[in-house]
């Protein structure tokens, strides 16, 4: 199909003779599309990049270079600082591989982790990760200061804490819990009543008055136990936030026997929440967490950061028996799920 160019009505132009004035229209209308066209092919253009690296590259071609040694090679792995570094409000937030090496002057412990995390960033991502790195190598200076708040293992910066957190915080797995109140209790009755021994799966910690039945411990699962509670097992199975893959968590029936009162302590860690189901729970037994009194109540939970410096009694006596709880490790609510892989992956349990 052709065009004319005698389709577009024009007035003659005197000064130019009449007709070449519609081919001069026409030329400026193709020049006006022909830009369209460009400006949208055009991909966008990222102006703080390009400067950022037109900068870097004259500021490194300033760099004095010695002709006996070679351009020093850049490296993608955290190297060891030999000096403080600064740390500004949101250093969390800034890229791990840039400019936050790890210190020398930490402990064992902590290198360990901080290695297994290196692992864990070679086979997935350091996306993610700015808080758990910032945790690991400011970790000395948590367990050294004074504070009503000092986990002995690993703390996670930036992470909203209180003693006691109210239902809501883990709503779902509290309604399971309490639903299965009658039957965690049959069934902690029936191990009970076996006796308490270490042949039955029964465990002490600290005074010979605590014992412990874990149907996981330490992150890994505790067969004759579990087979010994199999409703009580299931009801963990479908708990959504329950710590099982960690060395973090564990779960299991802890029995306090009266007049006995266990020093305050420290959790290892502020990335879990311990909730605990009321079995058992004589008038006189109190869960102080902060600072902050709270008695059990049996079917009911309490939802404890025992992060937080915390005692435990039992001021009653022997008609009034023990004070029996089902305790669970779960997620702080505040830990995303990017950072729970990668502290599963850490704290993998030991085999």
């Amino acid at each position: 199909m052709s065009w004319s160019l005698d389709l577009v009505p024009l007035p003659p132009c005197a000064l130019l003779g009449g007709p070449p004035l519609s081919g001069l229209l026409w030329t400026f209308l193709l020049l006006f599309l022909w830009y369209c066209y460009r400006v949208g092919s055009d991909p966008p253009s990222h102006s703080g990049l390009h400067k950022t690296s037109s900068s870097f590259s004259r500021s490194s071609s300033r760099l004095p270079v010695d002709p006996g040694h070679s351009a020093p090679k850049t490296s993608v792995a955290i190297g060891m600082e030999t000096g403080e570094e600064e740390e500004g409000p949101e250093s969390y937030l800034t890229p791990v591989l840039s400019h936050a090496p790890f210190p020398t002057e930490v402990a064992a412990e902590s290198r360990k982790l901080y290695r297994a995390l290196q692992e864990y960033a070679k086979r997935y991502s350091w996306a993610g990760m700015g808080r758990i790195h910032k945790g690991l190598r400011n970790q000395a200076k948590i367990t050294e200061r004074p504070s009503i708040q000092k986990p002995h293992l690993f703390y996670l910066p930036d992470v909203p804490s209180i003693p006691f957190f109210p239902r809501d915080a883990h709503r779902h797995d509290i309604e399971v819990l309490e639903a299965s109140y009658p039957i965690i209790l049959a069934e902690f009755q029936a191990v009970y009543q076996r006796g308490i021994d270490a042949k039955f799966g029964w465990t002490y910690q600290g005074p010979k008055a605590q014992a412990v039945f874990p149907l996981y411990n330490a992150g890994g699962c505790v067969a004759g136990n579990c087979r010994a509670c199999p409703c009580t097992y299931r009801t963990l199975l479908s708990l959504r936030t329950f710590i099982s893959s960690n060395s973090l968590g564990s779960a299991g029936f802890w029995l306090l026997g009266p007049g006995t009162t266990l020093g305050g302590s420290y959790g290892p860690t502020n990335t879990r929440l311990r909730c605990q189901l009321g079995l058992q729970t004589p008038a006189q037994c109190e869960l102080v967490v902060g600072g902050e009194p709270q008695c059990w109540s049996e079917g009911h939970c309490l939802l404890v950061d025992d992060s937080f410096l915390h005692t435990v009694s039992h001021n009653g006596g022997a008609e009034d028996g023990p004070r029996v709880i089902f305790s669970v490790d779960l997620w702080h609510p505040n830990v995303a799920a990017a950072e729970r892989q990668a502290l599963d992956y850490i704290f993998a349990p030991e085999q």
